[in-house]
């Protein structure tokens, strides 16, 4: 989220979150973090060995959720409409249906139990394993059944898995990336420009597509895979496995590296470790106005995207004078939109989502604001495409507005 104040605040307020800006601790110390999601303003965490813990006040404190769960090597979450589903090392994918409450196998026609990351689009789910024994499964009925969906990609491990601009692609282990524009039913590579085909990370930001890989690197594409071109961001030793957006913000985790930051697409990038005494990371999320770590010896870590925000982040300079809830941007959208909004006045603001039955799918704002303008993203990758609502409110004014998701 994105604050606007007059030139001088801003000025002063990036000043102090540069000096004093850190990471802190919060919570599951000294256990590996593999993976981090938001589901139901929840925060859920898979781990290695320990199952999947839940925090329902933003990483302040945790329970274990592993009720069901015979296998407590989880290495990926990911939420699909109102399922939440967990891939497991050796296990195989189990789903929630009551917010984690408890977890049941989902493995019919799963013939490679070792689950590494997941894909959603719609009630289209998508998860790539370890080994040859078919490494990326297709379900269509949110978990019931799968089948293999690997044509065209060689045997090998597929780490990470993701849905941009309608198109699937895989990053994986040795022979670079694949693309399917058929929803996996044929793959081909896309390769060109890739000077290291060990890709462990793979997401997509509007027209940008980011990739990341051992040696320190970290590829983008703005022509959906025909072309890559890399920036050295961490040392040679450090192998990218995450990456996370607010905004026009993109930010990179490393294994041997730690958090990194672009404001420009990727071009660049900057360290943003201060304080972050576990440098593996592994995971990354981005809750609210809230950044979260996973590492691999000590748990999740937070940092508030406050302190990290820089001159591109503030449109202007001038103090709204009445309540304004704008048209979000795209609209439609697949899958991340931003809406904007004005407060005149400072109290406690909510902005929630809702579909078309006015069940509630999403918080994006709950609390106290000052006097500005703002910004919010919504991620709608775990839901259906359809008409939805966005209404803002504070004390004194109430605003509804329509948005189309189209996948």
């Amino acid at each position: 989220m994105k604050i606007q104040f007059s030139i001088l605040l801003v000025s002063l307020f990036i000043f102090c979150s540069l000096t004093n800006a850190q990471w802190v601790q919060s919570g599951l110390t000294n256990i590996r973090v593999n993976t981090i999601v938001v589901s139901n303003n929840n925060l859920f965490a898979g781990t290695n060995g320990n199952g999947i813990y839940i925090s329902t006040n933003n990483g302040s404190n945790w329970s274990a959720v592993n009720n069901g769960l015979t296998n407590t090597f989880v290495r990926a979450l990911t939420v699909s409409g109102t399922n939440l589903f967990a891939g497991t090392y050796g296990g195989g994918v189990f789903r929630s249906t009551d917010n984690g409450s408890s977890w049941n196998t989902a493995n019919n026609g799963v013939t490679n139990p070792y689950v590494l990351t997941f894909a959603v689009s719609g009630t289209d789910l998508f998860a790539g394993t370890e080994s040859a024994a078919g490494n990326v499964f297709r379900s269509t009925n949110n978990g019931s059944n799968w089948s293999l969906a690997n044509n065209g990609i060689p045997s090998t491990v597929v780490h990470a898995i993701t849905f941009s601009n309608t198109n699937l692609f895989v990053g994986t282990n040795g022979v670079g990336i694949y693309t399917s524009t058929n929803s996996g039913l044929n793959w081909s590579a896309v390769n060109n420009g890739l000077t290291n085909t060990y890709i462990h990370a793979v997401a997509g930001s509007g027209t940008n597509l980011f990739a990341g890989s051992e040696g320190g690197l970290v590829y983008i594409s703005t022509n959906n895979g025909s072309s890559w071109s890399g920036t050295n961001v961490g040392s040679a030793a450090s192998t990218f496995y995450t990456f996370a957006f607010s905004g026009t913000n993109v930010f990179a985790g490393a294994w041997g590296g730690g958090v990194f930051l672009s404001t420009d697409n990727g071009l660049s990038w900057n360290a943003i470790n201060t304080g972050l005494t576990d440098t593996d990371v592994l995971s990354l999320a981005v809750k609210g106005d809230t950044l979260f770590a996973g590492t691999l010896n000590n748990g999740v870590w937070k940092r508030p995207l406050s302190e990290i925000i820089t001159f591109a982040d503030v449109i202007s300079v001038n103090s709204p004078t009445h309540f304004a809830l704008e048209q979000n941007y795209p609209n439609p959208f697949n899958p991340t939109t931003t809406i904007r909004y004005s407060i005149p006045e400072a109290g406690f603001a909510i902005i929630k989502v809702y579909d078309m039955l006015g069940n509630e799918v999403a918080t994006l704002v709950n609390e106290e604001q000052s006097v500005g303008n703002y910004e919010v993203d919504f991620d709608a990758s775990g839901l259906s495409s359809g008409m939805y609502f966005y209404k803002l409110q504070t004390d004194n004014f109430v605003e509804t507005k329509k948005m189309l998701l189209l996948k």
